[in-house]
């Protein structure tokens, strides 16, 4: 436990990620220390300029890994863990990762006497069909049991300059005639700004969310799945065609994926899976006030941060004029 006369500590497992170095940021600049729990701190360099010198760390661990988990944790004063994937990949699976991971750091925490927030995702759901929300789950319900006093927050699909959502189908665009609007393309979201996830961590760690619940975290705007294609077009202006991707076919493609040795793979057949269900903040969160604007942010509009990172991905980059849309 951190000596009265220096801020609190803060462990970050996972920090050093898309989500986790904005919520590295978010305590820094609140005058926390940030320990961040990484596999690989040599590649964590990038994060020391989001605070002052000596003020963020970055030590060696890995959440299959209990006794890596316990020396991360120790001495800390509240524990934050962002860890998560979107697709196995050798020994970091679903049930590895986001399922003991979780459980692991959860433990490790309550040893030490102190707070934990967690980030789950919406959508997480033990008796669901994928693999990946039911790990989500899974972790959750581990949470809840060793450590019934940790805040769970359930971002929807978060956006931001590193996401790999709205990227990813940008990206596709610059080189594809058409986008594949699976399932028809009727699935809801509700992005989330990266910032606003931190900042709501953030809080947690500060206190200010009630200990035990589960907050779901959406932003101002539900889109479909053609509603986000349709943004990055115009953002980015592009003519594609819209083409409909039954969910067989897209479940076959996303097999096959699986076994083509690409280091993020466009599709998995669990994602399509999970793109059978909406991502949205549920009904009873924004009933009981365990939403963003519950605990005080108004979230950030989804049509003022998108333009200032997939502009890059117009057919002149982010400087040309209006000219001839490709």
């Amino acid at each position: 436990m951190t000596s009265l006369n220096q801020p609190k500590l803060v462990t970050v497992f996972g920090g050093s990620g898309f989500v986790g170095r904005h919520i590295v940021r978010a305590l820094a600049k609140r005058g926390y220390r940030v320990r961040v729990a990484v596999r690989r701190p040599d590649l964590a360099g990038h994060l020391q300029p989001l605070g002052g010198v000596g003020q963020i760390m970055a030590v060696q661990a890995n959440v299959r890994n209990r006794a890596s988990v316990d020396r991360a944790v120790k001495g800390s004063d509240h524990v934050v863990n962002c860890v998560g994937i979107l697709f196995e990949a050798g020994r970091n699976t679903f049930a590895s990762v986001q399922d003991f991971g979780a459980r692991a750091v959860a433990e490790a925490t309550r040893a030490e006497g102190i707070g934990l927030t967690h980030l789950s995702a919406i959508g997480a759901d033990l008796d669901s069909e994928s693999d990946y929300a039911r790990s989500k789950g899974l972790a959750e319900a581990a949470i809840t049991k060793v450590m019934p006093d940790a805040v769970i927050l359930r971002p929807s699909i978060v956006f931001g300059p590193e996401d790999g959502f709205f990227n990813k189908f940008a990206e596709m665009a610059r080189f594809s005639p058409f986008l594949p609007l699976i399932g028809g393309g009727e699935t809801k979201f509700q992005p989330v700004y990266v910032g606003d996830v931190a900042e709501a961590v953030a809080r947690s760690v500060d206190g200010l969310l009630i200990p035990g619940s589960i907050y779901e975290l959406g932003g101002s705007r539900v889109m479909t799945f053609k509603d986000v294609f349709e943004e990055i077009l115009e953002i980015t202006r592009r003519k594609r065609v819209l083409l409909p991707l039954p969910w067989g076919l897209a479940s076959l493609i996303g097999k096959i994926a699986t076994f083509i040795p690409f280091i993020d793979p466009p599709l998995t057949d669990d994602q399509v899976t999970l793109l059978k269900s909406d991502n949205v903040v549920s009904a009873e969160a924004t009933k009981e006030k365990r939403t963003l604007a519950g605990i005080g942010i108004a979230p950030t509009n989804v049509e003022a941060i998108l333009p200032t990172y997939l502009s890059r991905y117009r057919p002149h980059g982010q400087y040309s004029g209006t000219g001839s849309e490709a």
